[in-house]
């Protein structure tokens, strides 16, 4: 598979991979899958919290590209999280998809039975229904707890990577459980006005690139897979254009400056955080 990264168990995941969050218009869902397809990505990235498994299912079904050569990964949400609620919403997700199955399956955040659930996606895995499992926002600490108590280290973990939280401590030290390390909202949704930084702008400008692509290459060459959301067709291309250059030293050191060193979204520890994502029901 070009431009993948082996996982644990063998498993090839593309390093650059389509996100969906947020995409919830249907119409708008299916068509932004289909081109992404089109334009050349192979991985595609939903939840069962995204509300929008059917319609990023019906974007696979009008690409034209056979279903071996994609890797599909969903996720369940909390009042999924446990061992007969994995099993149940799976097969659920599998429906909206119109898959006899999925590539990477992870568990979306690390509340309720997370050791039940994760039992669930083991034997999932066993009978073929998924080729990779992992996780979705679990520490280091809690990755590590989760694999000493079931069979099986998790494939990967889903964590938010971007230049002002750039996890420096967590990648390295997931990588050294053997588990692959993903990010989500590398852009961090355009927070701290990140397209007109001038540290990225000024690197962007030297390689005669975009502000994205120097995000995604800094991503690509600490062996991150990058999971970058647009619905606009002409940056689905721009976003797989980041091949042809290498950031140099000093880039990365410039970057490195751009570190705040905590989420830009929500704190997972937070209590209230926590009982506000707990509350949350999909009933999917």
């Amino acid at each position: 598979m070009q431009n993948a990264l082996k996982l644990n168990n063998g498993v090839e995941i593309p390093i650059l991979g389509f996100g969906t969050f947020q995409i919830t218009d249907p119409k708008e869902a299916e068509e932004s899958v289909t081109n992404a397809i089109n334009a050349g990505y192979r991985h595609i990235d939903t939840a069962q919290s995204y509300l929008n498994e059917e319609a990023v299912g019906k974007g696979i079904q009008r690409a034209d590209v056979a279903r071996e050569e994609l890797f599909v990964t969903t996720k369940i949400w909390i009042e999924n999280t446990t061992y007969e609620g994995v099993l149940a919403s799976f097969q659920r997700s599998l429906d909206r998809l119109q898959l006899d199955y999925v590539d990477l399956l992870l568990l979306h955040q690390p509340y309720n039975d997370v050791y039940g659930a994760y039992r669930a996606m083991e034997e999932l895995q066993e009978a073929g229904k998924v080729r990779a499992i992992g996780l979705s926002n679990f520490a280091v600490d809690r990755a590590v707890d989760l694999t000493l108590f079931n069979k099986t280290v998790p494939q990967v973990d889903q964590i938010e990577v971007n230049p002002f939280q750039q996890q420096a401590d967590t990648i390295p030290a997931l990588k050294e459980e053997g588990i692959q390390p993903e990010a989500w909202a590398p852009f961090a949704e355009g927070k701290n006005d990140l397209f007109h930084n001038s540290v990225l702008t000024s690197i962007a400008d030297k390689y005669n690139k975009s502000v994205g692509q120097v995000v995604i290459r800094w991503l690509v060459e600490q062996e991150v897979v990058v999971l970058a959301k647009t619905t606009k067709p002409e940056r689905l291309q721009e976003n797989l254009d980041v091949f042809d250059f290498q950031l140099s030293d000093e880039d990365k050191k410039q970057i490195a400056t751009l570190n705040i060193g905590e989420s830009q979204f929500f704190s997972h520890s937070d209590p209230e955080q926590i009982k506000s994502l707990a509350s949350r029901k999909l009933d999917v």
